[in-house]
């Protein structure tokens, strides 16, 4: 693979920092939506979305999913409507007080966010191993810089029993002094 030159003071330059982050940008959204292609007549991103944050969570309230999916509780519960119907989540009373209606995945919907998410896994690591080790390192390095100044936590390794929600950090980061 041909090594790309980076001019001379592009890493002192936001722009050019930005602009890089952005086509990336463009790659990993490319990717995501390939990885929903399967699913794309069932699901559409923002269910998947509502779908791996009922997977992280757990059983949820709606007043509690739509604050972090950051919607109006109405279009949550449309969203919802549509996930059961699908198959994908159900309602459940809350078993700590009645009076409340959790909401989950069924079986169907942790299946397809597991699928979803192994695709994508997958695509990204072909993606990867075209990279030198060199190159490996200094992406995790300048990812891990990224996600942190982000407020992102990092994604689970396979297997891990803590997943952590796809993105969508409901809060800004805190500034940090320079």
């Amino acid at each position: 693979m041909p090594k790309r030159e980076v001019p001379s003071g592009a890493v002192d330059d936001v722009d050019a920092v930005t602009r890089a982050v952005l086509t990336a940008s463009r790659l990993l959204v490319a990717v995501s939506a390939r990885s929903l292609a399967a699913v794309e007549e069932r699901v559409t991103l923002a269910q998947f979305r509502m779908l791996v944050v009922l997977s992280t969570r757990g059983a949820t309230k709606l007043v509690a999913l739509a604050d972090l999916l950051q919607v109006a509780p109405s279009t949550a519960m449309r969203m919802v409507d549509r996930l059961i119907t699908a198959g994908l989540a159900d309602r459940q009373a809350n078993p700590d007080d009645r009076r409340e209606t959790l909401l989950r995945l069924t079986d169907e919907g942790r299946r397809t966010v597991e699928d979803v998410t192994a695709r994508r896994r997958a695509e990204i690591a072909g993606i990867v191993e075209r990279l030198t080790p060199a190159q490996r390192l200094a992406l995790v390095e300048a990812l891990a810089a990224f996600n942190e100044a982000g407020g992102e936590p990092p994604a689970p390794v396979p297997d891990d029993a803590e997943p952590h929600p796809l993105g969508w950090v409901v809060e800004p980061p805190p500034a940090r002094d320079a």
